[in-house]
C-alpha cells in the first residue's frame, strides 16, 4: 500500500473525534458514521428514501443527494478488493518502521475474515446483479486462502462473482491462478476484468493481448464498458515527485500506464476505469480523457471498511461507496485509525467526490439485455 501523499487528502476527522463522519450520498440516501472514541461504540445514521438531487441535513451535516441519472435503473454491480485472507497483522508498510501493527484479540475471529463476512452480508442484501473482486483476495496466495476467500465470496453468490488476482495474490510461491481477462454483461452495462498482477512484484502490468482485447471489447460494445483491475495507472505527479513520493511502484507500470489511457481516450464505450490496491477512496481525471473518473476503492480489510456499489441506469452510472456498518467490522475498523502513526485516516477515507459520485455516459449506446 502506498502512504505517501496522505497530507493531500483533509477528511475524516482525526482519531478520536467524537464528530461525526459523512460516509455514503446516494440518489436517494444520505449514511453518516460517529467512530468509536473512549469505550463508546461507533454509531450509524441512515436518512433513505430522499429525492435525488435534493438538500438535506443529517447529523447537522448539509450535503446534497446524487443526481439521478435519466432513465430506468437497470442493474447493480457490487466490488471489493483487498480482502487478504490469511492476514494477520495489520499496518505493516513493507521497507518502513511506521506503526502501530494491529491484530485480533484472542478469542476473535480474524479480521480479514471478520471483515469479508460483514462485507458479503451487506453485499447480499444489496442483491447485485454481478460482484466484482478486483485482487489481494490473500495475503500471499497460500494453502487454503484463496480457498477461504471462495468459500465466502463464491459460496454466497456462485456464478455473480467474478475475480482477478492482486499482486499479494501473486506472491512469491503462490499458486493463485485465474482469467487474464474476463467479460461480463449486466443490462446496461459490460465490465471488463483484468488480471493486472506480475508474480513477485508489487507493481502491476497489462500485456499487449490484454490491450487489444480491451481495445477489441470496447470497439464492438453495444453498452457502457466500465474496466477494472487490481492496479491503478501511473500517471507523472510533478508535487510527489518533488518530495520525494513518485507513485511508480504502486500502480501499473509506465508503459502500461500509457497505453491504458491512452486507449480510453480513444475509445468512448469505456466509462471508467476502477482498481483497488491503494488501500484508498480517491478519483482523478485526465486531461486526454475528460471527465471520465478513474476509481480506487479503499480496502475491506481495515479503515474504512470499503465496498462499492454501482447503480447502474439507461443514461450513466452512480458510484456509492459503502462502509461496513456490522457493529463488530466497525470495531475492528475503528481500531485501524491508529496506523501509520494516526494517519491513515486522511489518507484511506478520501473526499466525498471521492467515494460518491455520477459516472456519465461519454456516447449513447445501443441498451441490449444481458
Amino acid at each position: 500500500m502506498s502512504v505517501e501523499d496522505a497530507p493531500d487528502v483533509t477528511e475524516p476527522p482525526s482519531r478520536g473525534s467524537i464528530e461525526p463522519e459523512l460516509t455514503t450520498v446516494a440518489d436517494d440516501e444520505v449514511v453518516v458514521h460517529w467512530p468509536g472514541s473512549d469505550g463508546c461504540p461507533a454509531r450509524v445514521e441512515r436518512r433513505i428514501g430522499l429525492e435525488p438531487d435534493t438538500p438535506v441535513c443529517v447529523a447537522g451535516i448539509d450535503t446534497r443527494t446524487l443526481p439521478r441519472p435519466p432513465g430506468a435503473r437497470l442493474a447493480t454491480v457490487a466490488t471489493v478488493n483487498d480482502l487478504h485472507f490469511g492476514e494477520t497483522v495489520c499496518g505493516v508498510v513493507a521497507g518502513t518502521d511506521v506503526g502501530p501493527v494491529l491484530s485480533s484479540e484472542p478469542g476473535e475471529p480474524p479480521y480479514p475474515a471478520l471483515m469479508s463476512e460483514a462485507a458479503a452480508e451487506e453485499v447480499g442484501r444489496a442483491d447485485p446483479d454481478l460482484v466484482v473482486a478486483r485482487g489481494d483476495l490473500t495475503d500471499a496466495g497460500r494453502a487454503g486462502e484463496l480457498e477461504a476467500f471462495l468459500a465466502r465470496w463464491q459460496g454466497r453468490f456462485a456464478e455473480r462473482l467474478a475475480w482477478v488476482r492482486g499482486n499479494h495474490d501473486a506472491a512469491p510461491g503462490s499458486s493463485v491462478s485465474g482469467p487474464a481477462m474476463l467479460e461480463r454483461h449486466v443490462e446496461g452495462l459490460t465490465v471488463a476484468l483484468l488480471d493486472t498482477a506480475v508474480p513477485g512484484e508489487a507493481a502491476g502490468r497489462l500485456t499487449g493481448e490484454q490491450l487489444q482485447w480491451l481495445d477489441e471489447l470496447a470497439a464492438r460494445a453495444d453498452r457502457p464498458v466500465l474496466a477494472m483491475g487490481h492496479h491503478p495507472p501511473f500517471v507523472p505527479d510533478p508535487s510527489a515527485e518533488a518530495t520525494g513520493a513518485p507513485e511508480r511502484s504502486f500502480g501499473l507500470d509506465d508503459e502500461s500506464s500509457a497505453a491504458l489511457v491512452a486507449l480510453v481516450a480513444r475509445r468512448p464505450a469505456i466509462v471508467a476505469y476502477a482498481s483497488g490496491h491503494t488501500h484508498r477512496n480517491r478519483v482523478r481525471r485526465f486531461a486526454s480523457t475528460g471527465a471520465t473518473p478513474w476509481i480506487e476503492v479503499a480496502s475491506v480489510k481495515d479503515f474504512p471498511g470499503s465496498w462499492a456499489e454501482l447503480r447502474v441506469f439507461d443514461g450513466g452510472l452512480l458510484h456509492v461507496h459503502r462502509r461496513i456498518s456490522r457493529p463488530d467490522a466497525l470495531r475492528w475498523s475503528d481500531r485501524c485509525r491508529a496506523l501509520v502513526f494516526g494517519l491513515y485516516p486522511r489518507y484511506a477515507f478520501g473526499r466525498l467526490g471521492d467515494r460518491c459520485f455520477p459516472i456519465p455516459l461519454r456516447r449513447v449506446s445501443t441498451r441490449s439485455t444481458s
